[in-house]
């Protein structure tokens, strides 16, 4: 009994010497997401989360708090609005969501009379679930559908913000007074809306990252012939592309000088928000190909295995010591 109780004890102190390291991994949206832009508010405004990944943005120091169920997005404002000095709020919601039941809590929002901007986020897929596409089949609603039914429901403005205005032009059953922007104007739109009493409405139109790289894999989608990269040379690794595009694949370099940032190729996802810094450093290759690991092409075209031949990015050769991406 005492030996047993004396190897009891030592295993004990034995754990008790033992580290162990606790670690927060937080999701995270892809590189590339639409949510990256789409749930930034300007200075001064605060929005709500709902059901979605755009829920994520209550950690990512988007000055974005609280969330309901689903359908009830922006609702708690109701209640809030006459005990608040805030004269307005945003609200994100899904295109999902407002199909499912979210268009129940826009029109309680238009009933109520209070401020608040609904944004709804159209990516074109239930990307939580799947995949789902929202848009393609018979009873989903598109951007120009939502639009049609924001005006009827009572909306005093609404507008329709996307990375691809031209896709717009010639497009019919836009209703009057809807206005298609460019996401690059979402900050200013924002600010306009706010300052607009009752309840508006942003139809932010991207598509699912994710939905992006599996429809171009399946080639029923553009795949853009561009790349960026990043000269380390150059780049003085202030951070500034990550701050701006909250995305995934810019990842830190270490190198003799201190450190820099690069761009991991096989996730980035091209949706470019990364440029919109100001940095010398950023390279865009148009029509380069990532260039193949010596030896494992051979094998790949050969067919003897199949696994994937290995990525070896290259700088640009501005740089002049460049031997492979252009």
């Amino acid at each position: 009994v005492l030996l047993f109780r004396s190897s009891l004890l030592d295993a004990k102190e034995r754990s008790l010497q033992t580290q162990h390291v606790q670690t927060d991994r937080l999701p995270w949206f892809c590189s590339g997401c639409p949510h990256n832009t789409s749930t930034k508010v300007p200075e001064g405004s605060r929005a709500m989360a709902g059901i979605g990944c755009h829920f994520m943005s209550l950690w990512m120091d988007r000055s974005t708090a609280g969330f309901t169920q689903m359908g009830g997005e922006g609702v708690p404002w109701v209640g809030q609005q006459p005990f608040s000095h805030d004269p307005h709020i945003f609200a994100n919601i899904g295109d999902g969501t407002y199909f499912h039941s979210g268009l129940l809590a826009i029109r309680q929002s238009v009933a109520a009379g209070v401020n608040i901007t609904y944004k709804i986020l159209y990516n074109d897929a239930v990307a939580m679930t799947g995949g789902q596409p929202v848009g393609e089949r018979p009873e989903g609603h598109s951007p120009v559908q939502i639009a049609q039914s924001m005006i009827a429901e009572g909306a005093q403005r609404v507008t329709i913000v996307t990375d691809e205005p031209e896709k717009y032009q010639g497009v019919s059953g836009l209703p009057a007074g809807v206005t298609v922007q460019h996401r690059d104007l979402l900050d200013a739109i924002q600010r306009q809306m706010r300052e607009i009493a009752g309840c508006t409405v942003i139809v932010y139109d991207q598509t699912c990252a994710t939905e992006k790289r599996r429809r171009r894999k399946r080639g029923t989608m553009v795949d853009p012939a561009l790349r960026v990269v990043i000269n380390p040379a150059v780049c003085e690794g202030c951070g500034d592309c990550g701050a701006q595009s909250n995305c995934l694949s810019i990842e830190p370099l270490e190198t003799e000088l201190g450190r820099k940032r690069t761009i991991n190729q096989s996730t980035c996802n091209k949706d470019t928000s990364c440029l919109k810094g100001f940095c010398p450093s950023f390279v865009t290759v148009e029509g380069g190909q990532l260039r193949k690991g010596r030896g494992q092409a051979a094998k790949a075209a050969a067919n003897h295995h199949r696994h994937r031949a290995r990525v070896d990015v290259r700088w640009c050769p501005c740089d002049g010591r460049s031997n492979g991406l252009c």
